[in-house]
């Protein structure tokens, strides 16, 4: 009994550390071309979007990494109900998302 809960344990680890080295393929694969490979938002995409700065320490105080989360997951909306990010619940896990706020928050200066 004491093996297998060591052994899920062991997994749990390996799998959320695979989360975390593959933040910065999921950031390129999915949030570079609005955002930038930078997270400075200056693509065409990101301009078009209104996409802030992530680089920006003032700008990354003004949510928590729980509202990050959300909007990674859940996508988000301008005031008129039109999509701004698409959500990426479908296609990224939670560990995988909580890695890529992790990353965003590396981006700050």
């Amino acid at each position: 009994m004491k093996k297998t809960a060591g052994i899920a344990a062991g997994l749990a680890i390996v799998t959320a550390s695979l989360g975390a080295a593959d933040a910065p393929v999921n950031w390129e694969k999915n949030c570079a071309s609005c955002h930038g490979k930078d997270g400075k938002g200056e693509t065409k995409a990101g301009r078009k979007a209104d996409v802030k700065d992530l680089t920006n320490a003032t700008y990354q105080a003004s949510f928590t990494d729980e509202q990050m989360f959300k909007q990674i997951k859940e996508g988000m909306k301008d005031k008129n109900g039109k999509e701004k990010m698409k959500a990426f619940g479908g296609t990224l896990s939670d560990e995988e998302i909580k890695a890529l706020v992790a990353f965003v928050r590396g981006l700050k200066k």
